[in-house]
């Protein structure tokens, strides 16, 4: 074919590479399908680890709630070096919420954002006094009141403290987790915790979070998941894409 400038060229051919699945999205599966999948995941990591449970060391419902602040942006391990010292020094919530903001943020500095965590344990001791008789509030309404608690840090409280399941803990491990293993889609904690409510039985939603809290420190990994060694393998739509990276 002829343009008015010579000959045109032959249309180059492209060639697009196909893209591997991104991990967890292999397919959009039914609901039905993913019911009688999460059972047999649930039961496996049950298996796997039988001594699944909150790794933070505490002695009261107002421990956990300090340490759950404590362990935002931090690691578990990091805050149980922290808060032995910690609550021996300020022993009550009364100790903390009289203690110089100084000498609290100084105490917990390790665990990094000390300022706002130490104001936000300082008011939430205050509120606890002042509303609720000195005592950790046991309700998801109430313990939402507290300054720097959200819903990840209520549930943790409530499950683990009062062993009320009025939610799901999505923490980073559990968000990573339920998108790998085809629980959601969805980024945001909020929906995560939104789709993992539909699909869990309110019997496992405090220990579905232990459970994969400890298969995320132990092999599904953020950087590198040990498929190969995973038991939940067979069950995992992001294993063959990790197998095969």
């Amino acid at each position: 074919m002829t343009g008015p400038n010579g000959p045109k060229p032959a249309r180059e051919m492209t060639v697009r590479k196909r893209r591997k699945p991104a991990p967890g999205t292999r397919r959009r599966e039914s609901a039905k399908a993913l019911r009688e999948r999460l059972p047999k995941l649930i039961g496996l990591l049950r298996s796997t680890y039988p001594d699944a449970e909150c790794a933070l060391v505490h002695h009261s419902a107002w421990e956990l709630l300090v340490a759950t602040i404590l362990s935002a942006q931090c690691t578990d391990k990091r805050v149980n070096l922290v808060t032995p010292a910690l609550f021996a020094r300020f022993p009550t919530v009364e100790a903390f919420a009289a203690a110089p903001r100084a000498e609290l943020e100084e105490a917990i500095r390790s665990t990094g954002f000390f300022r706002n965590k130490a104001k936000n344990i300082q008011g939430a001791a205050h509120v606890i006094l002042e509303k609720f008789g000195g005592a950790v509030p046991n309700t998801m309404a109430a313990l939402l009141e507290l300054p720097g608690v959200a819903r990840k840090t209520a549930n943790v409280v409530l499950g683990v403290a009062f062993h009320v399941a009025d939610g799901i803990v999505v923490d980073t491990h559990v968000s990573r987790l339920s998108q790998r293993l085809g629980l959601t889609r969805e980024k945001d904690p909020i929906k995560i915790e939104r789709d993992l409510l539909k699909i869990v039985p309110q019997s496992d939603w405090i220990d579905i979070a232990h459970l994969l809290i400890f298969h995320g420190r132990a092999t599904c990994t953020a950087r590198k998941p040990v498929c190969g060694e995973c038991p939940l393998q067979e069950l995992c739509p992001s294993a063959a894409f990790y197998l095969n990276a």
